[in-house]
């Protein structure tokens, strides 16, 4: 069982609320979870407390191989519980591969019309 350390969401519409859980990889967002480890809350002021970590249930679920997500594992790197790193993906950032032949397309559609008028009209005969 693959073990991951998430936020599920709570609270009203445009309130939200979240809750750091221990959960089952295959367990819906806001469905059965193992353990609360945390709390953050958005709405808080920054200078306020926004995150509330159970440092030593993360710890140990850390140890036993849980993997936190992404906006977990930045509140655990503030704490000093484990290293985070910001991923690089560059593909991610290309276009696809529509839009890829579609840009070629205008390309060379572009090119050909330069060509076009490059050479003069009177040349043609």
């Amino acid at each position: 069982m693959s073990v991951k350390i998430r936020m599920t969401r709570g609270g009203a519409k445009k309130r939200p609320y979240y809750r750091i859980v221990v959960a089952d990889s295959h367990s819906p967002r806001d469905g059965r979870f193992i353990e609360k480890v945390g709390s953050y809350d958005p709405m808080l002021p920054k200078d306020k407390q926004r995150v509330q970590l159970d440092v030593d249930r993360i710890k140990y679920w850390l140890d036993c191989g849980a993997i936190p997500s992404d906006r977990c594992a930045r509140f655990f790197a503030e704490a000093g519980l484990m290293k985070w790193q910001h991923g690089n993906n560059p593909i991610k950032g290309k276009p696809k591969a529509k839009a890829q032949e579609r840009m070629k397309a205008a390309e060379e559609a572009a090119k050909a019309a330069a060509e076009a008028a490059a050479t003069p009209a009177g040349d043609a005969a």
